[in-house]
């Protein structure tokens, strides 16, 4: 831990050559921060084991006790995170950067507890880089929820990335970014054929994304965000009888809004519509799905961008200085192709409502009840599950530096 520190510190602050261009008034400072965070998780019926301590609709069953019998007991430690920030003033603005891990691993990681990174990158003036919240999302729009993934329907990922400020006044900012460039592709019921099994995607542009946000004092904010993508696919068995070869082009808008109707609440909402986008969402199937294309034996299928569509509705309400609630709902929709299998993955609903405690500061206790939905594209099968969590959270931070 401690080489830990001492690295994040020589990436954010930066090095000794830069500090000689600091401005004399103004010295680095330092933010460390984090928690530590224990989920206890009554789930009543079943999910994907490798996703055990989150709700994702998508990682539902799509048959049958998919994953044995329902009824299942866990604790989870995965929440906890940690993380640096650094500022480094020099006579011509400053250099800011971050570097934050939390436990829950993905990827080849689901389901094991491990340090995963979250936010890697930097800041000056107007341009940015590294690894963050796409540009495309809006993260406050995430409700104070204590399960750990969150609302589906939100746009939500940290992508690798760079970024310039068109605009900033305050609050309120408009960027532009070009992201990195990803996919993930279902062959639905021809998976068996070795011609698609040879069908790799390709990337020969970045993905292009943005948004605009207005912020008012009074009211909340409201924000636009948008992203544009080309998806290439290759056919790597050239010699055979099919050309599989082909691109599609994925895109969508995502409309956001934080309101205050009163000073004790805040209601978060998220519109988002698009197709082969659905890698962007917190939680949706893969992006590409194949179509069938009849009369044609030389490209009997092509790639179909799939559409989606996301929804959030959520409130957040202080009761006093002790006591918090969020409740809300969230789903997914997604428009499959005809040559997907009967039970790929077609809608997902999310719904939570809690009590969160603080009796001191950085310390939180909380109660919350789940409930996810999946329902399957063609075959007519769905499934739900039921939760309560029950977590606790202890918050630590310290500054060094400045002034």
């Amino acid at each position: 831990m401690r080489r830990l520190v001492l690295f994040a510190l020589c990436a954010t602050v930066g090095s000794a050559s830069l500090a000689a261009a600091q401005t004399p008034d103004a010295k680095p400072t330092m933010e460390i921060y984090g928690f530590g965070m224990v989920d206890a998780i009554a789930d009543f019926n079943q999910v994907n084991p490798d996703w055990y301590d989150s709700l994702r609709p998508s990682r539902l069953p799509n048959a049958p006790n998919q994953f044995g019998q329902d009824g299942h007991f866990y604790v989870s430690p995965r929440q906890s995170r940690f993380g640096v920030k650094g500022t480094l003033p020099t006579s011509d603005g400053d250099v800011t950067g971050q570097f934050e891990f939390d436990m829950y691993g993905t990827g080849k990681d689901a389901g094991v507890t491990t340090m995963r990174p979250r936010h890697m990158w930097g800041q000056w003036k107007r341009i940015g880089g590294g690894q963050t919240n796409t540009q495309f999302m809006d993260i406050d729009v995430f409700p104070n929820t204590i399960e750990y993934w969150g609302p589906p329907g939100m746009m939500f990922i940290r992508n690798a990335q760079v970024f310039f400020e068109l605009y900033k006044k305050g609050p309120s900012n408009a960027r532009i970014a070009i992201e990195a460039p990803g996919v993930s592709g279902d062959a639905g019921v021809f998976a068996d054929r070795v011609e698609l099994q040879n069908v790799r995607a390709r990337f020969p542009a970045p993905d292009f994304t943005g948004h605009y946000r207005y912020t008012a004092e009074k009211w909340g904010y409201v924000q636009v965000g948008g992203v544009v993508r080309y998806i290439g696919y290759d056919d790597l068995l050239p010699n055979d009888a099919f050309d599989l070869n082909g691109h599609v082009w994925g895109g969508g808008i995502a409309v956001s809004a934080g309101i205050k109707p009163t000073p004790n609440d805040l209601l978060h909402l998220q519109v988002a519509q698009g197709q082969g986008i659905e890698n962007y969402f917190n939680d949706a199937p893969i992006d590409v799905g194949v179509k069938k294309n009849p009369g044609n034996s030389v490209t009997p299928v092509v790639g179909e961008a799939l559409g989606d569509f996301g929804l959030i509705i959520y409130l957040d309400h202080t009761w006093n200085e002790r006591f918090a609630t969020s409740v809300g709902y969230s789903r997914v929709d997604i428009s499959n192709s005809d040559g997907q299998s009967a039970n790929a993955y077609k809608a997902g609903q999310y719904a939570t409502a809690n009590l969160i405690y603080t009796p001191v500061k950085n310390l939180l206790f909380g109660g919350e009840l789940q409930w996810g939905h999946r329902e399957n594209f063609s075959d007519g099968f769905s499934v739900s599950d039921t939760r309560i969590q029950f977590s606790a959270k202890y918050s630590f931070g310290v500054k060094v530096g400045g002034n």
